[in-house]
């Protein structure tokens, strides 16, 4: 793929967030577009990268849902896993950028008002206040030590003798 959209980039990271032990349905692709940048894009955006990376060959449709192929799972492998959500979006792009532009897959083909359901559906789930489950968990402070740990008492001073 020489010419790689962030768009693109964008989806198959979300689409990897979303379909860890099955396949990825569009709420969930939603949820993780939303975790990554805060910002989802429009409807057509997306059905055109859904299209463009189903033709590419790096996803696929299985079991009413999107995966990801073994070409993409081997981009995915390739990222940092400790880094931040940018510094993986920025090497995702240039992994996919040196990907051979073959049109081994077949073209992904979502109607634009699924995606839109999809993307009010996920804002209602959001509004509800239910927990978004690809919310990282927070990370502890540093400097606090654990519960119930104390530090060692001292040795006491033993009289030395004088001889």
């Amino acid at each position: 793929m020489p010419f790689v959209l962030d768009v693109d980039v964008l989806l198959l990271l979300a689409t990897a967030l979303a379909a860890k032990r099955r396949p990825a349905e569009l709420g969930d692709i939603m949820a993780a577009i939303d975790l990554i940048q805060n910002n989802i894009p429009s409807e057509e955006k997306l059905q055109d990268a859904f299209n463009r990376l189903g033709c590419n060959g790096l996803l696929r449709e299985t079991d009413g849902g999107i995966a990801l192929s073994e070409a993409a799972e081997t981009m995915i492998e390739a990222l940092p896993r400790k880094g931040e959500h940018a510094e993986r979006l920025f090497e995702l792009k240039g992994l996919m950028a040196a990907h051979p532009d073959t049109a081994t897959g077949s073209a992904i083909v979502i109607d634009t008002d699924t995606l839109h359901t999809a993307l009010l559906a996920h804002r209602a789930s959001a509004a509800s206040g239910t927990k978004n489950m690809f919310v990282p968990k927070p990370k502890p402070e540093s400097n606090q030590g654990r519960p119930g740990q104390r530090q060692r008492k001292p040795l006491p001073k033993s009289k030395s003798r004088k001889r």
